[in-house]
């Protein structure tokens, strides 16, 4: 599980071969290779080490020279606030940098296998360095290279010399003894019969080396960018980033082999790149500043379940989850204050109503009604047990279809689809409206609400909202496989969704903003908790299993695999890493849950406080909600209607077309929302309220009337 590892290269021929270890400095920002050099004992060999940096980021504005720092030769590159030096523990015998193309040393090597050119700068560009190594007339050479990074050249140089000097050897043990302390602090969730031996220790690794020493508790989505090799500089962030959902999903991943500490880091984290409105960015740099600038309802959510779910494995003490609640009451005012829909479901493409995002809003908001309680703010958590009754409760209204061609093709009375776009006429409705699929080009990427499926809807169970055996979520069930399942020679595996236009083209050539969706290991993970809440766990240890064999030799599990015949020219193989990030952190996560899922017979991260409430209690709420960003036309015969505002406000309302006016001053949430509850559920079937507003702060009307019927 210790990330140190060795690269072997062999000459085809036999004549030589290179080795090269390659660890992080432990003190230091500095990369160290040992590299030990085997030839057939000929003399004419030529050594060569060849660096593009892409600094910031960055191939573009680059600038490298040749130089020395205190006597020690060595290369050195800078982009901005960014500098890198490389040196190496024996002397070069030419250096040489230059623009890539034109002037770079591959291209002049390429040439007569000579260093005819050397260079000494190459300002502002696209840069590569290279030197010789001195080689000894010897069989067996070894030597030390390092590479130091800083602010600017100099602290560079003085981290490449320092763990030059301090010798590899002297690292490599500290570094190995860190690594190994850390694996005593952490539980074994080792599965009986694993396809791949230690992967969760791999994972475990994983997840870890990608939280940022300068910003603790700041783990980016992957340090791999997502077909990299085609990409350029107008793609900056690739995965380098840090996405609140997958960052809580892998602080789950910590919490689950006992991690404790991390996950803490991680929840400091978040507090601390909390937006002012209480939501977080859709992707952030390191930093908190905004990548991307969208905002999807799952990742306000995500947090709050966090804290519970650090509660529950004994990772914080109460006196720290009093620290947490502003962070949970400004989280929970924003879902309120704008939910159920979302603008942007988990796969960050399409607005609307999705069952993912609707399952962890609602498991968030009876999490921070708990808080609330321990809070002394029982007005608070009143009002969030109420909302995510009523959400609850219209699930199956805003998100399941029922009678389409496609129930009728599978034989099934219906399914959830993948997402319900908002519509002014009724809230949402399944059976109408169309998604955009973001990936598709123009004029084929429209397609009917009904008829896209997604995994999705398992969130349902995972989260603790449905029962696994409740028959919508089996008759999902038989869509999701019909449309979404590959079996791969390794095991099944699904799509995202239906005509998803994330992955490679037909050709294997990589996405380039369109292409074919391909299937991700990260749902068969999905898939296994499925079969676990359902109590089918050989199922789920054969879909364990199956996530195994689809990381690479090294452990690395992709984003996703490659689901059709092989490309051997592009090193794609059916069930194998495709092109995407890889590893993708998430994934790893989800492998670490799963292994300790299986191990105790539970979905290891289900709410306690969703399942009791909703399939235990069968609790259905008593209230319809209407609100500008969900003004349904009609609610069911029996219930209470809410209306909710953003703003102090007096109802102006009626039952008999304005005969007889009632005005009701809809109450403070103490969550930004303002309610008040229209005696309404005595009225028989088919009549109707009118309503109108007059705003108290602004004194005045809202100057239309809106209607809603009884059905």
């Amino acid at each position: 599980g210790v990330p140190a590892f060795k690269l072997t290269n062999k000459c085809k021929q036999g004549k030589y071969q290179i080795v090269k270890e390659i660890i992080a400095d432990p003190l230091r920002d500095c990369i160290i290779q040992k590299v030990n050099f085997k030839n057939d004992g000929r003399n004419n060999y030529h050594l060569f080490f060849l660096v593009s940096p892409h600094l910031g980021n960055c191939g573009a504005g680059n600038t490298g020279w040749i130089g020395d720092y205190k006597g020690t030769e060595m290369l050195f590159a800078s982009r901005d606030n960014i500098a890198m030096a490389v040196a190496c523990s024996v002397q070069f015998k030419n250096r040489s940098v230059g623009f890539v193309g034109p002037y770079d040393g591959w291209r002049d090597l390429k040439k007569d296998r000579q260093l005819t050119h050397q260079y000494q700068r190459a300002e502002n560009g696209n840069i590569a360095l290279i030197c010789e190594i001195e080689l000894p007339d010897e069989k067996e050479f070894e030597f030390i290279l390092t590479i130091g990074f800083g602010q600017n050249w100099s602290e560079a140089a003085q981290r490449a010399r320092a763990s030059l000097l301090e010798g590899y050897e002297s690292l490599r043990d500290r570094y190995i003894k860190e690594w190994q302390a850390w694996f005593k602090t952490i539980k074994s969730v080792e599965p009986e019969k694993s396809a791949k031996q230690a992967l969760y220790l791999t994972s475990a690794a994983v997840l870890r080396i990608h939280e940022a020493k300068r910003f603790p508790g700041g783990l980016i989505a992957s340090l791999s960018v997502p077909w990299g090799f085609s990409k350029g500089d107008d793609d900056l962030g690739g995965y380098h980033l840090v996405w609140p959902r997958d960052l809580v999903e892998n602080a789950g991943g910590l919490l689950a082999i006992k991690a404790k500490d991390d996950a803490v880091r991680i929840l400091n984290y978040l507090m601390s790149t909390q937006e002012e409105d209480g939501h977080w960015a859709q992707n952030m740099w390191l930093d908190g500043t905004q990548y991307w600038p969208g905002i999807q309802m799952d990742e306000t959510a995500f947090p709050i379940l966090l804290v519970d779910l650090a509660k529950r494995e004994g990772a914080v003490k109460k006196s720290y989850i009093k620290r947490l609640w502003p962070m949970i009451e400004k989280a929970a005012s924003f879902i309120v204050c704008n939910g159920p829909v979302t603008l942007q479901d988990r796969w960050e493409e399409d607005a609307g109503y999705s069952p993912f995002t609707l399952a962890v809003e609602i498991a968030a908001l009876l999490v921070a009604a708990d808080m609330a309680a321990a809070n002394n703010k029982p007005g608070i958590a009143k009002y969030l047990r109420e909302t995510a009754d009523a959400w609850n409760s219209n699930i199956e209204r805003w998100t399941y279809a029922e009678g389409s061609d496609l129930a009728k093709e599978v034989g099934v009375e219906g399914y959830y689809v993948r997402i319900a776009p908002q519509q002014e006429s009724d809230a949402a409705s399944p059976a109408g409206g169309f998604v955009t699929i973001k990936n598709r080009p123009p004029g084929n990427n429209i397609e009917e609400t009904v008829h896209i499926i997604s995994p999705d809807a398992l969130a349902l169970v995972r989260f603790g909202l449905r029962d696994a055996n409740d028959p919508r979520i089996l008759n999902t069930i038989k869509v999701i496989d019909k449309l979404l399942k590959v079996d791969t020679p390794f095991g099944p595996a699904w799509h995202r969704y239906n005509d998803d236009g994330y992955g490679e083209h037909e050709d294997g050539s990589p996405f380039d903003g369109t292409g074919i969706g391909r299937a991700w290991p990260l749902l068969t993970g999905e898939r296994a908790h499925y079969e676990i809440a359902a109590g089918k766990y050989e199922n789920a240890k054969k879909l364990l299993n199956t996530l195994e064999l689809f990381s690479n030799d090294g452990g690395m599990i992709p984003e996703q695999i490659w689901d059709t015949k092989d490309i051997p020219e592009k090193e794609l193989y059916f069930g194998k890493p495709a092109g995407s990030a890889m590893p993708l952190v998430w994934a790893h996560s989800e492998y670490i849950k799963l292994c300790r899922s299986i191990k105790e017979k539970k979905v290891f991260d289900m709410p306690f406080q969703t399942y009791q409430r909703y399939v235990k209690e069968n609790t259905v709420s008593e209230l319809a909600i209407w609100r500008f960003n969900n003004k349904c036309i009609s609610f069911p015969k029996g219930k209470t209607l809410r209306i909710e505002l953003l703003a102090k406000c007096r109802v102006h309302w009626t039952v008999n077309n304005w005969k007889k006016i009632n005005d009701s001053d809809a109450k403070d949430s103490g969550l930004g929302i303002f309610f008040t509850d229209l005696p309404t559920s005595n009225l028989p079937v088919g009549q109707k309220i009118n309503f109108t507003f007059y705003w108290l702060e602004d004194e005045k009307w809202e100057g239309d009337d809106f209607e809603i019927v009884i059905s």
